[in-house]
């Protein structure tokens, strides 16, 4: 299933399922929100499947006279990985990492589909990053990388945009990583059982219409079973939580000359299987 979180006119924002070209919301199905269907996990899938063969009329919107919003407006954690495509670690001139780089972003950057990326007044070096994202369902502490698939509910894009001169500043990433707006995600929640394998999709971001980055996540360091055995060996993983897998190779500060987001740009990232995230860019 495709998944969505939308807002429609007289109502608050809520969960629902894209079929064609109609959006079904899922609040009369008992799921107001994105969080509490992942949170019911398998069952509550299987309750939303059965709901959306016979939806009430009243559930069913025209997709385009929606406004998509983030499918996780607010996850609980927002974590990101860094480092995590060999061609990116060595265009930055950094080492390989023995174990993941591990950051995070406040929930406050997240924005949905076709909203704006607002640069920063007070930043020069803004930057684009594509990205694979997987949404936690089953959480907990030490998980069986063997078992990661049972706790994977789905995926998503991400756009780690980046602001180079507050991410170099220190030797701590966050403060560059977490301006209002640095997390475009979306458009879709796309359920695990819609991507086979996860570490085989294409991955691509064009700014302006010119291809800026093109790999497949195969080349991935640290893949997702790692990722969530060395997450959960230090913190509780929890249903929603959203993992940012890495970008590859290709960003704006190693290309020579640099390429920096301006406003009236516009950055598209595609991942295979997960659609198109498409957002402009404002200036503050």
């Amino acid at each position: 299933m495709r998944l969505v979180t939308f807002l429609r006119e007289g109502f608050n924002p809520e969960a629902g399922v894209v079929r064609g070209a109609e959006v079904i919301g899922l609040s009369a199905a008992g799921y107001p929100d994105m969080l509490s269907l992942i949170a019911g996990g398998s069952g509550a899938l299987a309750a939303v499947e059965e709901f959306c063969r016979r939806p009430p009329a009243a559930s069913v919107s025209p997709l385009a006279a929606v406004r998509l919003l983030a499918p996780i407006p607010r996850p609980p954690k927002l974590i990101c990985v860094g480092l995590n495509y060999r061609d990116h670690a060595e265009e930055t001139g950094m080492a390989i990492p023995a174990v993941p780089t591990i950051f995070s972003k406040f929930t406050t950057a997240v924005i949905g589909p076709g909203e704006n990326i607002i640069l920063p007044r007070a930043s020069t070096k803004p930057d684009y990053e594509a990205e694979l994202a997987f949404v936690v369902g089953k959480g907990g502490r030490y998980v069986d990388p063997a078992a990661w698939r049972e706790h994977v509910f789905g995926y998503t894009i991400l756009n780690d945009v980046s602001a180079r001169d507050y991410q170099k500043a220190t030797s701590q990433w966050l403060m560059g990583k977490t301006f209002d707006t640095f997390a475009p995600m979306g458009p879709y929640l796309t359920t695990a059982d819609e991507i086979p394998d996860p570490h085989d999709l294409e991955i691509s971001l064009t700014l302006n219409g010119r291809v800026m980055q093109s790999s497949n996540t195969r080349h991935l360091i640290f893949r997702i079973p790692e990722l969530l055995a060395f997450l959960s060996s230090v913190f509780t993983l929890e249903p929603g939580d959203v993992v940012s897998t890495g970008t590859p190779g290709g960003v704006g500060f190693a290309r020579k000359p640099p390429v920096f987001l301006s406003p009236g740009d516009l950055v598209e990232v595609r991942v295979a299987g997960l659609g198109e995230l498409r957002n402009p860019v404002a200036g503050e």
